[in-house]
């Protein structure tokens, strides 16, 4: 196989100054005869590297649902621990916090019609919650 290019391998031609010695001999050829002087090639970008750093960046719908229903459970869960904290007379503030954190969470949008319809019913009693505590 020939690779043909600028770093590839090219047809010999022989030195014109390069004298034949029948004798044992070795001389190199004039310095200002070498006519033949390439350029260094510039490197070339990684584009493969770019394009896989990009890949791992997207999301696919499967794996953007599965996140929508951690955050909703998560929030149904800080939903149980306020109802229990309320029932035991023991409010913590904590909680409150964890109220806002799950309702800003559950803006984000799952791609689904139906997880989203019930993730903002979801955010929708979180709201409220915190609108009685007086923290929305």
């Amino acid at each position: 196989m020939r690779i043909y290019g600028p770093n590839g391998t090219s047809f010999g031609a022989p030195a014109s100054g390069a004298k034949r010695a029948s004798g044992t001999s070795f001389s190199l050829p004039d310095a200002s005869s070498a006519t033949d002087i390439r350029a260094a090639a510039a490197p070339r970008p990684a584009t493969s590297l770019d394009a896989l750093m990009a890949l791992q960046g997207v999301e696919d719908s499967v794996e953007r649902k599965r996140k929508s229903v951690q955050r909703g459970r998560g929030a149904l869960d800080v939903l149980d621990d306020l109802k229990i904290s309320l029932l035991a007379g023991s409010f913590d503030s904590s909680t409150v916090t964890r109220l806002r954190a799950a309702a800003t969470a559950l803006k984000a949008s799952s791609g689904d019609p139906g997880l989203d319809s019930v993730l903002s019913e979801i955010e929708l009693r979180v709201e409220v919650e915190l609108a009685k505590v007086g923290q929305f």
